[in-house]
């Protein structure tokens, strides 16, 4: 597994890094979120062996990364923030390159070119030169360098970042099929992907980690949990939901409404659905686009940013 133990990285008078513990193993897609500036590049540069930290130690897989970085970087694919590749080579030149720099020679080089070229549905621009490629591209071709060696760790920093909605489909896909045996990092402000993809989430603000669970988990602190959303329709349609069992707060947007559940005794959240059906059915409302939220992570993420921040 990784192992990142009391990690510290500073820039001048700048901390960036303050303190991050973690263990990923095997199987765990994580979600690596922060805002702009939390340390999250940082600290996956530390974790590849592309910076060295001022304190702490990364290891992969039993070799550590500041002592043995050979041994750490041959089981590791790392694509960067921006794809940086040569801009002026083909995309076939660049992927033979990067497979000489991992030490295939002959038909192993070739089919492992081959074979990045098809899952990334890059043979069309194999012989076109990379800095005339779009963004979305170029985002495939440092996703293929990144694949090209069969990685025990992947680490991803913004891996879909200026794709088309069918490309980020095809990406999400190759992760879930890469990662039943692999450790996979992903680095993302889009909100959606964690939810899509990562088994795991971590926030981390101010250098250090504000949150550490599944998605469901994150969702479940979100004060939308269990909320009911629906369009409605009636005559006093506002101080009958007030007055509903378990309801903690009503928002409203026009006819949408949006209920908050109020915790039981118990910590639960109530459950607000069978009541509320009952509620319009005796007051004949009309009810439409009802929806039960799990929870919204982009406002647990906020509210835990926020707090950090303050």
């Amino acid at each position: 597994m990784i192992r990142i133990q009391d990690l510290h990285k500073a820039f001048g008078h700048v901390a960036a890094v303050r303190g991050i513990t973690l263990e990923v193993a095997p199987g765990d897609v994580l979600g690596f979120l922060g805002p702009n500036g939390a340390g999250k590049s940082t600290t996956m540069k530390m974790i590849t062996g592309f910076l060295l930290p001022d304190r702490g130690a990364v290891s992969v897989f039993g070799h550590d990364v500041a002592k043995a970085p050979e041994a750490a970087k041959r089981l590791i694919g790392y694509l960067p923030e921006g794809a940086p590749a040569w801009g002026e080579m083909t995309v076939d030149a660049f992927l033979h390159f990067i497979a000489d720099v991992r030490g295939y020679r002959g038909v192993e080089r070739s089919e492992r070119v081959a074979r990045v070229l098809r899952e990334l549905e890059l043979d069309n621009v194999r012989d076109r030169v990379i800095e005339t490629l779009s963004k979305g591209f170029k985002r495939r071709v440092g996703l293929a360098q990144a694949i090209l060696h069969d990685p025990k760790v992947l680490v991803l920093d913004e891996p879909t970042d200026g794709l088309d909605p069918n490309q980020k489909q095809q990406v999400r896909n190759l992760i879930q099929r890469l990662s039943a045996d692999r450790i996979i990092i992903i680095s993302t402000h889009i909100l959606e992907e964690v939810s899509a993809v990562c088994t795991r989430a971590v926030i981390i603000a101010d250098g250090t980690v504000v949150a550490d669970g599944t998605p469901a988990s994150l969702e479940a602190q979100s004060r939308y949990h269990r909320a009911v959303s629906a369009t409605l329709r009636g005559d006093g349609i506002d101080d009958a939901l007030h007055a509903l069992p378990g309801v903690r707060e009503v928002e409203s947007d026009g006819d949408r409404r949006t209920l908050l559940a109020a915790d039981s005794d118990e910590g639960t959240r109530a459950d607000l659905l069978p009541g509320l059906l009952a509620l319009a059915n005796e007051r004949q409302w009309q009810v439409s686009d009802l929806v039960v939220e799990r929870g919204r992570l982009d406002e647990v993420f906020r509210r835990l940013t926020r707090e950090r921040a303050a």
